[in-house]
Formats: structure tokens, C-alpha cells, sequence
């Protein structure tokens, strides 16, 4: 169970999600999406970049709770019957938690779990869509099973997802850790993304 800091913490982070969740039509919003992923045949690989896909839809700190909540021991889940939650929120979490909880935390081990990854290959495509053009990435991860999962999303969600690793990786880095080749790599992939979508004068 939380104790009282923990506690304070949690009931600040499920209010943000509330409020991100309080038009019915987001919750709908949230449900398809849900639902779509954990029934992909490619379930593996399109949960992978759910969270991403949550933040941009919800907020960042919106969208990492959600996950949270959803794989979260029951126990701490419960305490939400505490929090004062609107009730349709607090069903459709209640409600999420059953229905994807459990297949998004195995997947997710699954995937975090990098000795069972072989191998890597990365490609862009561009999506006709309604809305008009959208740049997308598609990247594949192969098993030592030799079985192919992958998942496509738009650079956005890609873009957040490598920004996301270099933050988490950078505390822990010793100084030999990166070589100077892949520096100077990053830095012109940052100078490049910088001049495509800098605005133009």
C-alpha cells in the first residue's frame, strides 16, 4: 500500500488524468485505442509505443498515469474508490484495468526485455490520410526466434520515444560509454531535424 507522501503523489497524478479524461468523447477516444492495440496481431510490437501514443493524445503526464494505473498491483488500484474520482472515469479505469491490464504489463515485459532482441531495422513511409500527408516510421524488431514484430507511428510518436531514451540513459552514462562516432551521429541527426522543421524565412 501507498504511504502518506506516496499517497499525495498518486491522488495528484489521478486528478491530472481525470481532468485529461473529463470530455466522455476522450474516454471513447481512449477505449478504441486501447482496444485496437491489444487486439493488433502485432500486439507485442504496436504496445510498445502505447504510452507515446497516450501522452500525445492525453499530455505527457497524463498518458504515463494511465499506463500506470492499468499495471498497477490491484491493491494501490483500489485506493482509487478513495479519491473521488467522477464516476464514469472511475468505471472506465476500473473497467480498462480488466480488460487490458494484464496483457499490456506482459507485453511490456516482454519488450523491455532486451536479450530476447536479435535485431533491429528502421524505415520511413508517408500515409495518405484524411488530413493529408503524414511521415511515419516503421520499425522492426526480430527475435532470436527469428519471428518479425513490428510497429508503425508517426515520427511524432517516434521523436518522443528516442528523446525519452536519451533522457533516461544520460544519468547513467560513465564517460567511455558512448563512442565518438555515434556522437557525432546524434548530433548531426539533431542538426538535421532541426533545419527540416525550423520555419523557413
Amino acid at each position: 500500500m501507498l504511504d502518506h507522501e506516496e499517497r499525495f503523489l498518486f491522488r495528484e497524478e489521478i486528478h491530472n488524468l481525470a481532468n485529461a479524461l473529463g470530455d466522455p468523447g476522450q474516454l471513447d477516444n481512449v477505449e478504441d485505442l486501447l482496444a485496437e492495440v491489444t487486439t493488433s496481431p502485432r500486439f507485442d510490437a504496436d504496445v510498445f509505443t502505447l504510452e507515446r501514443s497516450l501522452q500525445v493524445m492525453l499530455g505527457a503526464r497524463a498518458g504515463s498515469t494511465l499506463v500506470g494505473l492499468l499495471t498497477v498491483d490491484r491493491g494501490v488500484f483500489e485506493e482509487l474508490g478513495e479519491i473521488g474520482l467522477p464516476l464514469e472515469v472511475q468505471e472506465r479505469l476500473v473497467s480498462w484495468r480488466a480488460r487490458f491490464g494484464l496483457v499490456i504489463d506482459n507485453a511490456l515485459n516482454f519488450l523491455n526485455n532486451p536479450d530476447g532482441i536479435q535485431g533491429h531495422n528502421f524505415g520511413t513511409q508517408v500515409s495518405h490520410t484524411e488530413a493529408g500527408l503524414t511521415l511515419q516510421g516503421r520499425l522492426t524488431l526480430v527475435r532470436y526466434n527469428n519471428e518479425p514484430q513490428f510497429f508503425v507511428a508517426d515520427a511524432s510518436v517516434f521523436l518522443g520515444l528516442v528523446a525519452d531514451i536519451m533522457e533516461r540513459l544520460g544519468p547513467y552514462l560513465e564517460p567511455d560509454a558512448v563512442d565518438a562516432e555515434t556522437m557525432a551521429r546524434l548530433r548531426d541527426a539533431l542538426q538535421l531535424i532541426e533545419r527540416k522543421t525550423s520555419p523557413r524565412g
